[in-house]
């Protein structure tokens, strides 16, 4: 499996995610990460993913979520947040995310499965072929940078 660079997009926390000890509250990161998909999608599949929900009525739902947690963001804190595949499977795919701190420290890793599915029934389904070949350039074995992921 060919080593690809990994895919970044910038991260600025804003006020209303962080909560009274002055850290991001947790389950913000989930939407950090669904935000980084998003925009991977966008730049990276070169596919909007409202245009796969609303026109291809094809969803990747998160059914597995992973994250260990190292280091507080704060409020006005500068990160960037890398996406990563770990593997495209027949109805699934395994996403890596890190979120690096303005100086380079790893302040979160997770690692989410997302699942396939017609949003027309609700049921899953496998991979369409135009994804599957817009997502399997950025699968890497073991990640740039040194990700350990969670396991």
């Amino acid at each position: 499996m060919a080593e690809s660079t990994p895919y970044r997009t910038p991260l600025t926390i804003p006020f209303g995610d962080v909560d009274s000890a002055g850290i991001v509250y947790y389950p913000r990161y989930a939407h950090y990460f669904h935000l980084a998909m998003e925009r991977f999608f966008a730049e990276a599949v070169q596919r909007r993913y409202p245009d796969c929900i609303n026109e291809d009525h094809l969803g990747l739902p998160t059914v597995r979520l992973e994250v260990d947690y190292r280091r507080p963001l704060r409020y006005g804190d500068e990160a960037e947040i890398e996406v990563q595949l770990e593997r495209v499977g027949g109805s699934s795919v395994i996403w890596r995310f890190r979120i690096i701190g303005a100086h380079g420290a790893v302040c979160t890793e997770a690692r989410v499965v997302t699942v396939a599915l017609d949003l027309d029934c609700f049921e899953k389904v496998s991979i369409p072929e135009w994804l599957r070949q817009r997502l399997e350039p950025h699968v890497v074995e073991e990640a740039v940078g040194g990700f350990r992921g969670v396991r």
